[in-house]
């Protein structure tokens, strides 16, 4: 094995992991294409450009970002401490001002003696199986991962593991959905009662629980109201390299609904198969709600991948019989995103399964956002510490931390992987029930904090 860790992507989570790969006294070789070759999002020479927004989100403990931020500073993250240190006023939440923070970064990683950087895409001379064949790996490549390295990255985990866009519906608490509407079941376990059969149903659909999905009945007056302000409502603007990828991979519920007004409900609204427990008889629409964690603490839409601003989510989604109070933990989004299938090739250390020498970091996991990739490229890059050591024991982080309750869902099987950003709901719930949000997460942050 080589004298080094090779890491191949200078950005959030390449960069956090060379900085925790050195601060141990090893060897850091760091790809990065810049300024040879720039994806069409990026446009200066710094490590960790930062593209989209300048924000890392909200501060406050009891966010569940601040709370991973929080979790960072305990673990000596370089990034989130140098966020702290150029951070532009923005109330609650921690913004930079981009430019010096990638600037800052850079003259950071480049004062370690131990770190050297090499501006060549990955693919191009030098190919992902020799890096792979001569020690330990960390692809931290993220969401606009360029073409030549994303082929290179399909060869090694297989053709059909890698996801080229994010079109993910929205995801809210299990909590807060109003269950005197909803009701649990899947389809056609149950039939459309007769009429004679009617009361008969609606009390032994009350002992019905624990399917995987939640279903919201709706009636005429409720679904063409809803379809009325789904049509009309704010999109997000794609940027153009967006476009193509997006619309032909996936059909956002809004588009879908355009086509005519009994669309959604020959389509993921269809109601055939279910019985409303209030009525005894089919809704005219269903909306069905999938379980999307091990613990049951969040359920997705399903079928409403989406475009919206998440204003308009908020506002549409609500008028959902059963959502009036819905908490949405994660709104739908769609955009190019090139991200691996981890519930099947990872572990919760982002070490992939059938190499035990290779590890991913960053959005191309399928954690969302900035402050989640370099959570994502610390616990990649102390594992990979421990492996160049001889130490067989992987680090951990418990599932009561933000840190590992996102490693925990990136790795845990599923039906396929919908990338997520740090909340509340993937924690696992308080043994108390507590009503009040505000105090509730207050709760489950001191535990964290105390986990960790």
């Amino acid at each position: 094995m080589k004298d080094y860790i090779t890491i191949i992507g200078g950005g959030l989570a390449g960069s956090e992991a060379a900085y925790q790969i050195a601060k141990n006294g090893i060897n850091v070789r760091l790809y990065e294409m810049k300024p040879k070759v720039f994806s069409p999002a990026h446009s200066n020479h710094n490590l960790a450009e930062i593209v989209c927004s300048n924000s890392f989100k909200s501060n406050l403990h009891t966010n569940a970002c601040g709370l991973l931020k929080e979790e960072l500073r305990l673990l000596d993250s370089l990034l989130i401490k140098i966020a702290d240190e150029t951070a532009v006023p923005a109330g609650q939440a921690l913004a930079v001002d981009r430019d010096v923070f990638s600037r800052r970064v850079t003259e950071e990683l480049k004062k370690m003696d131990n770190i050297e950087i090499i501006n060549e895409e990955v693919g191009d001379t030098k190919h992902l199986r020799d890096l792979i064949d001569e020690g330990i790996v960390i692809i931290a490549t993220g969401p606009l991962t360029s073409d030549k390295l994303s082929k290179e990255i399909s060869e090694l985990i297989g053709n059909n593991d890698l996801h080229f866009y994010d079109a993910a519906a929205p995801i809210v608490t299990r909590d807060s959905i109003d269950m005197n509407i909803a009701f649990w079941g899947d389809r056609y376990d149950q039939e459309r009662a007769k009429e004679e059969d009617v009361e008969l149903w609606k009390e032994m659909a009350k002992n019905i629980v624990n399917s995987d999905y939640i279903n919201l009945p709706m009636n005429k007056d409720e679904y063409e109201k809803f379809w009325n302000e789904l049509i009309n409502s704010e999109v997000a603007k794609l940027h153009e390299f967006e476009k193509r990828e997006i619309f032909e991979g996936c059909m956002p519920i809004e588009i879908m609904a355009k086509r005519g007004i009994d669309t959604l409900r020959f389509g993921p609204l269809k109601p055939v198969g279910f019985t409303d427990p209030r009525t005894g008889y089919r809704p005219y629409a269903v909306v069905q709600l999938r379980q999307d964690n091990k613990e049951g603490t969040i359920y997705n839409l399903v079928g409403f991948q989406t475009n919206l601003k998440f204003g308009e989510q908020k506002r549409v989604f609500s008028m959902i019989p059963g959502l009036e109070n819905a908490e949405f933990e994660k709104y739908g989004v769609m955009h190019r995103n090139t991200y691996i299938d981890s519930t099947k090739l990872l572990d919760n250390t982002y070490n992939y399964k059938q190499k035990n020498n290779v590890f991913f970091a960053g959005q191309i996991t399928g954690v969302e956002g900035y402050v989640e990739s370099i959570s994502s490229g610390l616990v990649a890059a102390i594992n990979a510490v421990n492996k160049f050591k001889g130490i067989d024991e992987k680090k951990v982080f418990s599932n009561l931390t933000m840190i590992g309750a996102l490693a925990d869902y990136i790795s845990t099987q599923n039906d396929r992987l919908q990338p997520m950003n740090a909340n509340f709901g993937i924690l696992p719930p308080l043994d108390e029930k507590i009503r009040d949000k505000k105090l509730r997460y207050e709760k489950l942050a001191d535990r964290a904090l105390d986990n960790l």
